[in-house]
This record gives C-alpha cells, structure tokens and sequence, in this order.
C-alpha cells in the first residue's frame, strides 16, 4: 500500500508542476498576446486581411489612371531683372526656376557649410534674396516674388 500512496502522491506532485508551466507560459503569452484564444483570431483576421490587399492590388491594375500634373505649376512664368541674372530670361514653370536656382547655388557652392539648409547669397542672388542669408524654406516664396 505505501507503494500506491506515493504513486499517488508523485502524480499529485507532478501535476501540480505542469499546471505552474503552464501558468508561467501563459503570462509570457500575455505580454505577447493577450490570450490564446485571441491570438487564433488575430491570425485569421490576418488572412483576411491579406485576401483583401490582394484585392485592392489588383484593383489599381485594372484602372491604370495616371497621375496629371497642376496646372498651376505648369503656368510658364516671367522672371524679373534680378532673377534673369540668375536663371535666364526665358519664362519657366514654378518649379523649373526653384531648380534652376538649386542648380546655380550648388555650381557656386553657395550653402552654408556648417548648416546645409542656409543658402549664401553671392551678389546676383542678393539682388533676388534681399538679404546675404536664407533658408532654404523661403526660397519658394520669395522667388514667387519674382516671377509673374
């Protein structure tokens, strides 16, 4: 009988320790996922999900429409005197005089070295810039000043 008690016992013992595996496994699982349960979820709201991004890969194929330029920033503009220096006299887009002048700063070396951002105007861009120094932010607007 002793024999069959401490069988008894050892099951006792060890399913205990299997019920505390489980219970350690399952706050590593809660740090990850919630629950088991919503993990299985998760993956099939997963796969759904996939069939669905699919669908709209597929949906831009079929329509194959291409992206169409503002007509604003196609407008071919006149550069003032001061800019003409600069960019030539020819009338250009918006866009074509910010890289024009982009294209000038940078054959000049005319940026700032400790700060890239800053733009160091030499003496035909000070006629445009109104000052020696400007960010690179402004320079849109203050060339939409010189053109009309």
């Amino acid at each position: 009988m002793a024999k069959k008690t401490t069988a008894k016992k050892a099951t006792k013992k060890t399913a205990p320790a299997k019920k505390a595996t489980a219970k350690k496994a399952a706050p590593a699982k809660k740090a990850t996922a919630k629950k088991a349960a919503p993990a299985k979820k998760a993956t099939a709201k997963k796969a759904a999900p996939a069939k669905a991004t699919a669908k709209k890969a597929a949906a831009p194929k079929k329509a194959k429409t291409a992206r169409k330029p503002n007509a604003a920033f196609m407008v071919a503009l006149k550069p003032s005197a001061a800019l003409a220096e600069v960019i030539g006299a020819v009338a250009v887009p918006r866009t074509e005089a910010v890289r024009k002048i982009w294209v000038y700063i940078k054959k000049n070396n005319l940026q700032n070295p400790k700060n890239k951002r800053n733009i160091l105007a030499d003496d035909k861009l000070s006629k445009v810039f109104g000052k020696k120094e400007v960010t690179m932010f402004e320079l849109a607007g203050i060339l939409g000043k010189h053109l009309s």
